[in-house]
């Protein structure tokens, strides 16, 4: 799976520039992030197996960390164009699974289980890392470098209508 994100990330960047209602930096950026974090808790998730209360609610949340692109395809994505949110909300949504998860540890156990805060904190952890990432030189330069003499490279570097 992250192999064939990455590859997929890069072939999207280089026909069309990414999504249009991202910036082609951080569609490129922090897309391969993401799949790490998701992938780190797969791991952590193996690694625990014999802990159920952990291993379930790592998956849980792995989960939860690469929803993005199934809200990002229910929402009116072009809509938050102007405010530049569209990554941050779109791929944020999905981690409502951890904070229902955390309420029903608190009703039914009485206290919120430490995997969930495990979950929320990669899971919004990635997310940052990647637009902190993402708007750095050597990040928009990799952009462009990965669009060059391709038909993505016809797009603008941030998000546009059509």
């Amino acid at each position: 799976m992250l192999v064939m994100g990455v590859i997929i990330t890069i072939t999207s960047m280089q026909r069309s520039g990414g999504p249009f209602f991202f910036d082609a930096n951080e569609f490129l950026i922090s897309n391969p992030i993401g799949l790490l974090a998701f992938a780190g808790m797969i791991v952590a998730a193996v690694v625990m197996r014999r802990r159920t209360d952990w291993h379930r609610r790592l998956i849980m949340s792995a989960m939860a960390a690469i929803l993005g692109p199934a809200f990002g395809r229910l929402m009116p994505m072009p809509l938050f164009i102007p405010s530049g949110l569209g990554w941050e909300v779109s791929n944020s949504i999905g981690l409502i699974f951890i904070l229902v998860g955390m309420a029903a540890d608190k009703r039914r156990l009485g206290a919120v289980h430490p995997a969930w805060f495990v979950g929320l904190a990669v899971g919004l952890g990635w997310i940052a890392l990647g637009q902190l990432l993402a708007y750095q030189p050597w990040a928009i330069e990799l952009t462009k470098s990965v669009m060059a003499g391709h038909p993505g490279a016809a797009r603008p570097m941030a998000a546009y209508l059509p």
